[in-house]
């Protein structure tokens, strides 16, 4: 199936639910179980079932199919936030003295959980500039377990070369992982350019209007040839002791997002709410419309800024003029660059301004919402950074980010022009 018919059917049979043509929310805890012999098979394997709702629920069940279909994997895993999805493939492949390799240009978050928290688990984060893939190769070594980049970076909105990051991490036999919340799958699949996992924020273009939080991971076929017999991930290849002995790779397949849910959704309890899933669910299937929207808004108010006298900088890769250009020619579907862009005008203490006096344009820290969104990220979401640590990140004081939404672009634009004024 084609995306726009994966959006509305995959990983659904309605004949499974009185033909309900709308999923049902399965809204419960846990699962009656036939008889005491049902109950050993699911918990052994040997048969697929609802076991728990931390574990696994139907209604997450098709929003995993779902996202797994579009995004062309072999298995997915949802989780309660994209932060959780991070860290769970962070915690899936490492342990105290192993190394993550993240690119600068990532979401504050996710630098945050790289250089402070998992520091504290004894895992080391290394950090590269997506524009200097020699950096890449010196951070590399027998205890690195996984490349960690974003499709489009949040806020910064530069873009690298992503064959040859994925050549790299090829070469290194190590897993590779693509952040797809601002490309989505709508425009951008990562899988086929060479990244062994997906991640997501669910909460953000998936869902469309900002009414549940949620993450998943999508693995795709490499990264199980990258696991199997790879001395780097032996937790992989030797017996589970904490699954009566389950040897991951002998069982083929989608075994990274197997083993995060079993031992990491199971331990850690990060799981989505059905009714989140349900609500996803909903936002996927007009997904591909909205992406369209937002991008070709985008790249308007993009090129209206970039000819504003009291804008610097515009960063939005879908503007000729911008250096990632080329790359999103080559990797976004039709060059298409989703809603998100950021400017730069010249103080943080202007940007502040510039944030605080549009009228519709929202002051929120999320982003791909149906509703239009204004930022300043060094005061909000890259706050924890430090001033060098910010402009690696492509976060100066001066920058604004914003989530163009799906109103009337013309409004939008006078939005921001008198707020610039």
């Amino acid at each position: 199936m084609k995306d726009k018919t994966i959006l509305i059917r995959a990983g659904y049979n309605n004949q499974e639910c009185y033909g309900a043509m709308n999923p049902p929310i399965f809204q419960t805890t846990a699962y009656e179980f036939r008889d005491s012999e049902h109950a050993a098979n699911l918990f052994d394997l040997s048969e697929v079932g609802p076991i728990y709702t931390r574990i696994n629920n139907p209604t997450t069940e098709i929003f995993e199919k779902r996202i797994c279909e579009l995004e062309r994997g072999e298995g997915a895993v949802a989780t309660a936030s994209g932060t959780a999805a991070i860290f769970y493939t962070f915690a899936n492949v490492a342990e105290a003295g192993d190394n993550i390799i993240i690119a600068k240009q990532a979401y504050g978050g996710t630098l945050t959980l790289g250089a402070h928290t998992i520091r504290r688990f004894g895992i080391e984060a290394r950090f590269f500039d997506i524009h200097n893939l020699e950096e890449l190769e010196s951070l590399i070594d027998d205890r690195t377990k996984l490349i960690f980049f974003e499709i489009i970076p949040n806020p910064a909105i530069e873009m690298g070369d992503i064959k040859k990051i994925a050549k790299i991490a090829k070469e290194h036999n190590i897993l590779l992982c693509a952040d797809n919340t601002v490309a989505t799958p709508i425009l951008c699949k990562p899988l086929k350019l060479g990244a062994d996992i997906v991640v997501h924020s669910t909460s953000k273009y998936i869902n469309g209007n900002g009414s549940a939080i949620g993450g998943v991971i999508v693995e795709g076929k490499s990264a199980f040839k990258k696991i199997k017999d790879n001395k780097r991930y032996y937790h992989f290849n030797e017996p589970d002791k904490s699954y009566h002995g389950l040897v991951y790779s002998e069982l083929k397949g989608a075994i990274f997002t197997l083993r995060a849910r079993l031992a990491l959704l199971r331990d850690f309890g990060g799981a989505i709410s059905p009714f989140n899933s349900w609500l996803n669910l909903q936002g996927l299937e007009t997904l591909a419309l909205r992406m369209k929207q937002h991008s070709k808004s985008a790249l308007k108010i993009a090129k209206f800024l970039e000819s504003h006298p009291k804008v610097l900088k515009v960063n939005y890769p879908g503007l000729k003029s911008n250096p990632s250009y080329k790359y999103a020619k080559k990797y976004l579907k039709k060059g298409r660059a989703s809603g998100l862009l950021s400017f730069e005008v010249e103080s943080r203490e202007f940007a502040q301004k510039v944030a605080e006096s549009t009228k519709i344009f929202s002051l929120v820290v999320n982003i791909g919402d149906s509703k239009s969104i204004i930022t300043h990220p060094a005061s909000t979401t890259h706050q924890q950074l430090s001033p060098q640590e910010l402009i690696d990140a492509g976060v100066p004081g001066g920058l604004i980010r914003l989530s163009v939404g799906l109103e009337d672009v013309d409004d939008l634009i006078d939005d921001l022009n008198q707020a610039l004024s």
